[in-house]
């Protein structure tokens, strides 16, 4: 199921059972990837860019979270906090850094990388494969360790 139908079908749901939260952070989603839909690339919603929509609202929301609670906006805070726990349902689920580590030493293996030289062929393959199931600044310093 794509995500737009997974998307609307769990808006209906969520409808259905009156929870406001859920509503309002997937009718968010839905508007996303509504303009990602309308942008005028003849993509449309790839499961690749349907992710990196997903993966730019998690850290935007974290984002503000960091900002309101600086602030003691506990109010707004919560919304964010409300809104990532649900957002970050439709993600795949994150690699441990075990998970990490392995994946990556397989991708070093793959392309033949032997010094800090090769990052840039580990990091393009490794952006490839781990697709929204890590962090980029995590996946780079592992890359870091692993040839440095």
């Amino acid at each position: 199921m794509s995500l737009e139908l997974l998307i609307n079908d769990s808006i209906k749901e969520s409808m259905k059972a009156k929870t406001e939260a859920r509503t309002r952070a997937l009718r968010a989603i839905k508007a996303e990837l509504l303009l990602l839909k309308t942008d005028g690339s003849s993509d449309g919603i790839t499961e690749e860019r349907g992710l990196k929509v997903l993966q730019k609202m998690v850290k935007q929301r974290e984002d503000s979270l960091a900002v309101f609670e600086q602030q003691k906006r506990e109010d707004l805070a919560l919304i964010e906090r409300e809104e990532l726990v649900i957002i970050r349902e439709f993600l795949p689920k994150p690699l441990s850094e075990d998970e990490l580590t392995a994946l990556i030493q397989n991708i070093i293996t793959q392309v033949g990388a032997s010094s800090p030289k090769d990052m840039g062929k580990v990091m393009g393959e490794a952006n490839k494969q781990i697709a929204g199931r890590a962090d980029g600044k995590v996946v780079s310093a592992t890359v870091k360790k692993l040839l440095g």
